[in-house]
């Protein structure tokens, strides 16, 4: 069981159309978090904490825009991860009587500006590091590629194996009709559920992921409103409790393994301060730009042993109405959004989960983990777990 509950998630709410039609990110922000403080029974002169992950530019633009004067403001940006990381430190500045209303936000127009974010590359090295790397080529799908090649190599994965995330994500997205529609908006030709062939028979875009390993490009945003236990009896919703978090980086040495990612070093930290084991989580939200990312983490995160990834995805197991944990029940970046950092999507479907509000609704869902990863695996990224637990355990 749980030990100590931090704070509380209370509020939330996610930007429905995966194209923002005129709507500029900052606006996607603000409406987010406008519906997220309804949603938890606040307002905004009760916010004194807030989180920012930078993509609309500084924290400072974000606190004007929004009229606020937080006592604090954490402009923590590592990519996919930053919602992560943001509850986690939300959630200790909240048990420490530091503030009493946190509010997290994002918003991108991804998909109107046409931007390249996995396929681009080639401009100057900004970096000693990626000195390295630029100048010969590689791309984010190209590093996610020698990652899932070396897996293969390595522990005999196959892309069948890998198949079976996309497959899954794609089963939940099409109980989701926000998601179903987003397929539609963004020109998916056929929006249905895939296979197994499907994925391994659709177009090859780096060797060895094909289009359904690869997540989709989206609009979109969302809010979540962390509250001080103090106020969680008093929320118009279900308090989901945040009972565990942990953060950590990871990046290539000369030693390591570019298919173990920095989940096994917070994963284990996380699951140890909420006082629970990977086996007794009901939901899973992992950040999934590829399925092999969705891989290694699982992995990482202890729910099965290195290398074993493959054999445990196997057979749908991770289907919402299956086995446990279920995977990513909104569908995921594979299937539902993806608007170039998903993080605050993980703890927003996460919380559904546990007030049982979810389009797959897990039965009995009691507790649930939300892991981001921003950056890139192979080279430098950055991990952030978040454990939740419902209102009554």
């Amino acid at each position: 069981m749980p030990r100590d509950r931090l704070a509380a998630i209370a509020g939330i709410y996610e930007f429905p159309r995966r194209i923002a039609g005129g709507l500029s990110a900052l606006q996607i922000k603000a409406l987010s978090a406008a519906r997220a403080l309804e949603d938890a029974g606040l307002g905004w002169q009760d916010v004194d904490a807030l989180y920012d992950a930078g993509e609309t530019g500084a924290g400072l633009t974000l606190t004007q825009y929004l009229g606020l004067h937080p006592r604090i403001l954490d402009t923590t940006g590592v990519g996919g991860a930053s919602f992560e990381f943001h509850a986690g430190h939300a959630a200790r500045a909240l048990a420490a009587g530091r503030a009493r209303v946190a509010l997290l936000t994002y918003g991108s127009t991804a998909r109107s500006d046409a931007r390249a974010i996995g396929t681009g590359g080639g401009r100057a090295p900004t970096a000693p590091a990626t000195g390295m790397e630029v100048p010969f080529g590689l791309t984010l799908v190209g590093s996610y590629a020698l990652v899932a090649r070396r897996h293969m190599h390595q522990y005999g994965t196959r892309p069948e194996q890998l198949a079976e995330i996309a497959v899954t994500t794609r089963a939940h997205a099409m109980r989701n009709p926000e998601a179903v529609q987003g397929l539609h908006d963004i020109g998916i030709r056929e929006v249905r559920e895939i296979t197994i062939d499907d994925v391994i028979s659709a177009r090859l875009i780096a060797d060895p992921l094909r289009l359904y390993d690869c997540c989709i490009i989206s609009d979109g945003g969302g809010a979540v409103v962390i509250v001080a236990p103090e106020l969680a009896r008093d929320l118009r919703q279900p308090p989901v409790w945040i009972v565990g978090a942990a953060e950590a980086v990871g990046y290539t040495e000369n030693d390591n393994d570019i298919t173990t990612t920095a989940a096994r070093d917070c994963g284990p930290r996380a699951f140890a301060e909420a006082g629970v084991r990977p086996d007794e989580i009901d939901v899973a939200m992992i950040y999934d730009s590829f399925t092999i990312t969705v891989l290694t983490i699982l992995e990482d995160l202890g729910f099965c042993a290195k290398g074993e990834g493959g054999p445990f995805v196997e057979g749908g197991r991770l289907r919402f109405d299956r086995g446990r944990p279920a995977l990513n029940t909104d569908g995921g970046g594979l299937s539902s959004n993806h608007p170039g950092m998903r993080g605050i999507f993980l703890l927003i479907e996460a919380t559904r989960q546990l007030r049982g509000q979810s389009c797959s609704q897990v039965p009995g869902a009691r507790l649930a983990i939300a892991h981001g990863n921003g950056g890139q695996l192979g080279t430098r990224h950055a991990a952030g777990t978040v454990v939740l637990a419902a209102g009554g355990t």
